[in-house]
């Protein structure tokens, strides 16, 4: 749990006497939180953890559509009248989450002032996120969109030298997240790790000289095809 957010946690808890809510459910490791399909009856709140946002096409392509840290919600597209999910939600890692159902979400934002600023900045993040994700995929190669991913996951804000570590995610995932196949991941992972940007075994060190692969536009990082 995120300490700025113990309050919005104790709201949810509080409000846990009415129909609808279920403050503090657990779940390991890759189970489902819901599924592309089934009916949209509910909003999720991550206390703790990483989740995985996902959609597959009638094609049977799969992509990442987010990766949700403690703090954020999933599933609130129910609120917009969505019938039915248009992706799913796995744990990627033990998890614990509060469930509120539609009737219960509204009556927290419509009587919490607090609760409702904290999701609406959800939502613009989120909106955020997404544009940034669009842009990314029209506009850069292969090997910048998977720095970046790599950097927002390590969370890499200041100048430290020390690495930033990211667990639970593999190639695979990382393929989903920006479009591409897992080869292609593998191809500059490797590279990655030969000029001393990261280093991975079970999990990921990301240094911050990797944002140079995001300074360089020139023919020196022209390997994707």
């Amino acid at each position: 749990m995120l300490e700025d957010d113990k309050w919005l946690i104790e709201s949810i808890r509080l409000s846990s006497g009415e129909i609808g809510v279920m403050p503090d459910i657990k779940l390991r490791k890759d189970k489902p939180i819901f599924a592309q399909g089934e009916p949209a009856e509910a909003v999720f709140y991550v206390q703790e953890g990483r989740v995985k946002v996902t959609v597959v096409t009638e094609q049977g392509r799969a992509a990442v559509v987010a990766i949700l840290d403690a703090g954020e919600f999933c599933g609130e597209g129910c609120l917009t009248g969505q019938p039915s999910r248009l992706t799913s939600a796995v744990a990627m890692s033990d998890c614990v989450v509060s469930r509120l159902e539609k009737s219960a979400m509204r009556r927290l934002l419509r009587d919490n002032e607090q609760f409702f600023e904290h999701f609406l900045q959800h939502l613009v993040a989120g909106r955020t996120r997404l544009e940034a994700k669009y842009v990314s995929l029209l506009f850069n190669s292969t090997e910048e969109r998977l720095a970046r991913v790599l950097l927002n996951l390590a969370g890499v804000q200041n100048p430290s030298s020390r690495p930033w570590v990211i667990t639970g995610i593999n190639q695979e995932t990382l393929a989903e997240m920006i479009g591409t196949t897992r080869s292609r991941v593998s191809f500059f992972m490797n590279k990655f790790r030969r000029l001393g940007f990261i280093d991975y075994d079970h999990n990921i060190e990301v240094y911050k000289t990797l944002r140079s692969v995001l300074l360089r536009g020139d023919a020196a990082w022209g390997d994707d095809i």
